[in-house]
């Protein structure tokens, strides 16, 4: 059966570093998926950089609905605009930081119904702090 999830229902997770929106997930009902909407802001200067995280079994597919931005992963540095994908490969740490002049807003899917079982914010190493 359909399920219409709405952005107004999402659940807002305190992720570090940016706002985020799960709409889809096990909770709403998903069997294999999760969707969630990121907005990354314009740093503040001098604001302290976050740190990397990984999915320990699970891809992410990011896809850039608007703004600029570099994603750090341990196999490189990737410069996104609107309508750029990148693939994270399970337990590879990234993050992605918003290099532009506007919020960086971010579709980010997971081909499981729970994420947060696999998701670690990682220590060190921190990936160069380029912006």
């Amino acid at each position: 059966m359909a399920h219409l999830c709405k952005q107004s229902e999402a659940k807002r997770l305190g992720l570090p570093g940016r706002t985020s929106l799960e709409i889809v997930s096990g909770e709403k009902g998903a069997r294999g998926m999760t969707l969630r909407l990121v907005e990354i802001a314009v740093p503040a200067i001098g604001e302290p950089l976050r740190g990397p995280h990984y999915h320990n079994d699970t891809e992410e597919c990011i896809y850039v609905l608007s703004g600029r931005a570099t994603t750090f992963a341990e196999s490189g540095e990737f410069k996104l605009e609107a309508g750029d994908t990148i693939l994270m490969p399970a337990g590879e740490r990234h993050v992605t930081r918003n290099t532009g002049s506007e919020p960086l807003l971010l579709l980010c899917f997971f081909p499981v119904a729970d994420v947060t079982k696999s998701t670690e914010e990682a220590p060190s190493p921190e990936p160069p702090q380029n912006r």
